[in-house]
């Protein structure tokens, strides 16, 4: 079992840096329901039982405003990190997490990204914002707030992320070059941020940016079972309950949730 701090969930609802659909702040809400729906046990597939009061907590939602909402995610992480606990955030779209990682990066140290996605995010800049949803691991890298980044499920790689990639040292690993477990190991920290679009929009067709071709949901947690490292905190992004078909992307959701805890506590 796992000694580090208490996985903690925080609902970041927070869209309006989403390039093409907004929706995504009403994630978090639709992933606790499924996260502790009734129509499944609390059982992880690491052998954990969640049910098991104190197993792991919730801090509820930050409330955001739109002009401070990065100010206010860093200073909800770092709380939680000062509390010695272990942040897994819902959002939200992926823009969030480049305020996850400043607060991470104070309290943390060097940190190893396993990011998961059919997107590199890698863009300097997306149409005019450097912020975007298409951005934040541009923004992470430049500011030097992990020490490695491996991305894992990509397929829309362009140029200029090609480029960016190169720039930062990056390692990417395509979704035809999948598997990759070997290259999803880390002696020091590690933080998991997992895009929902990294999977086959036919097993999540909830989320803004739908790219044929993807994981299948065992694929992903075949994969997050075999991250090797002490996981210090993790969020899941771009889970869109309007673009949702009969809740079935809630209740993946839900199960990587689960699995990325399971996978916390029992290491």
């Amino acid at each position: 079992m796992n000694t580090l701090g208490v996985p903690t969930l925080l609902g970041i609802p927070f869209d309006a840096y989403s390039s093409y659909l907004r929706g995504a702040a009403e994630a978090p809400a639709k992933i606790r329901q499924a996260l502790r729906c009734e129509a499944s046990n609390r059982w992880t597939e690491t052998h954990l039982d969640l049910g098991v009061t104190g197993v792991y907590g919730d801090a509820g939602d930050l409330a955001l405003a739109e002009k401070d909402a990065f100010a206010a995610i860093e200073a909800g992480v770092d709380a939680l990190l000062a509390q010695e606990k272990r942040p897994v955030s819902l959002g939200g779209d992926h823009s969030i997490t480049y305020p996850i990682l400043r607060a991470f990066a104070r309290q943390r140290g060097e940190l190893t990204i396993f990011h998961f996605d059919a997107h590199p995010d890698l863009y300097d800049e997306f149409e005019g914002n450097r912020l975007s949803h298409a951005c934040p691991l541009a923004r992470i890298m430049e500011s030097g707030l992990a020490k490695q980044l491996v991305q894992v499920g990509i397929r829309t790689m362009n140029l200029h992320q090609r480029q960016q990639a190169q720039r930062f040292g990056v390692e990417v690993v395509e979704m035809r070059g999948l598997p990759a477990d070997a290259k999803l190991k880390s002696a020091g920290p590690v933080y998991i941020t997992f895009d929902m679009d990294v999977l086959d929009p036919a097993f999540a067709p909830g989320v803004s940016h739908r790219e044929p071709g993807g994981m299948s949901v065992r694929e992903a947690i075949a994969h997050l079972h075999a991250i090797e490292g002490e996981i210090v905190g993790a969020d899941l992004v771009e889970y869109n309950p309007v673009q949702d078909v009969a809740g079935v992307t809630a209740t993946v959701a839900g199960k990587i949730v689960k699995e990325i805890l399971g996978k916390m506590i029992t290491g």
